[in-house]
């Protein structure tokens, strides 16, 4: 993480947390960690292709799926994740 670039922003019922990867860091994050302490972090997932594909798969089709129910199950595409919006496209 670079510090300069860190951001937060607190209200009375929200904060945001801005990060900035040092440079020579690449790639995209997958997860982060949040809670009230480090005894409390919970997982979270960025939105991504991967991890909405993930998300679906464990959702709509348990353990045990049918050939039939794999093939009915929506092509879901991201196509942008941006500050004010996030696209996705559902086929």
């Amino acid at each position: 993480l670079v510090s300069p670039e860190t951001s937060v922003s607190v209200s009375a019922h929200n904060a945001a947390i801005g990060l900035a990867k040092a440079p020579g860091s690449s790639g995209p994050w997958d997860k982060f960690c949040c809670g009230l302490d480090a005894s409390a972090l919970q997982e979270r997932l960025f939105v991504s292709e991967e991890n909405v594909d993930g998300f679906l798969d464990a959702v709509l089709c348990p353990s045990v799926c049918s050939q039939s129910a794999l093939e009915s199950q929506p092509l879901i595409e991201v196509l942008g994740v941006g500050e004010d919006r996030i696209q996705i496209r559902l086929k």
